[in-house]
């Protein structure tokens, strides 16, 4: 139950009757696991915290450096060497200190992903390498929770969900398989248009909060592109592999 500065906070959220009250009480209950506190993780957690998820888990075992701050706009000047994920939580709390910040700041690898996604009640994939990526993806489908990915170069930006709770969603490998070894641009390489991290980011946080209070439909099934120099959205169907190793195993 609410109480009367909650109901006031998440207001706005309660007027949509597509949410309601009951809708952001589910919110205010859910655990998110946010992986990657940088360009993408930013604008999710900022978004995800000031809707009222109930305890947010950072991680991050990368500090602040100064070329972060063109885009990655959970950390200042200030916190420069600072850890991100801690950084990260020292910003969340002072937009919403009624929720619970957990900070991880060690690097993830298949040894600990499991104990962390296992309590969350659903995972933002928001780093910058596919081996992470595909480890996320791999435990995520393996425990059954709802993976919300997004990725940025450049000025290309997509974003997809990946719920094994649905017997038609594909899974990450599903749309790059684990032995096409893609290799990793990262922003260091290219560069990255700052606004377009803003975009994808935030596309996670609605897509997490629909998954977290059970309202609308998720873009299960779909990969959504955006070509930041045109404005043009492209979205594409996905199919489940069968012959995937990751998912196609799973009921």
């Amino acid at each position: 139950m609410m109480n009367d500065e909650q109901e006031q906070r998440y207001s706005r959220h309660i007027l949509l009757g597509e949410l309601g009250y009951e809708g952001q009480e589910k919110i205010a209950r859910s655990h998110v696991l946010v992986i990657g506190a940088g360009g993408l993780g930013s604008p999710a957690s900022l978004y995800l915290a000031s809707g009222g998820c109930g305890k947010i888990t950072l991680v991050d075992n990368d500090r602040v450096e100064l070329t972060n701050l063109q885009r990655q706009i959970l950390h200042t000047t200030d916190r420069i060497g600072m850890n991100k994920a801690e950084s990260g939580k020292t910003t969340l709390e002072r937009i919403n200190p009624t929720i619970d910040i957990v900070t991880v700041t060690q690097r993830m690898d298949e040894d600990c992903l499991p104990a962390l996604v296992e309590t969350a009640d659903v995972v933002l994939d928001c780093t910058d390498n596919f081996k992470t990526r595909l480890s996320i993806n791999r435990t995520c489908m393996s425990q059954g929770k709802p993976l919300v990915s997004g990725a940025v170069v450049g000025f290309d930006g997509q974003i997809s969900v990946y719920d094994p709770r649905r017997d038609n969603s594909p899974c990450y490998a599903c749309l790059f398989p684990e032995d096409q070894h893609f290799e990793d641009i990262r922003a260091a390489q290219i560069g990255v248009f700052a606004p377009l991290v803003g975009i994808i980011g935030t596309m996670q946080a609605a897509e997490t909060l629909k998954l977290a209070s059970g309202i609308g439909q998720s873009l299960a099934g779909s990969l959504l592109i955006l070509d930041a120099l045109t404005m043009e959205w492209t979205k594409i169907g996905i199919e489940r592999n069968p012959d995937c190793p990751v998912c196609s195993k799973r009921p």
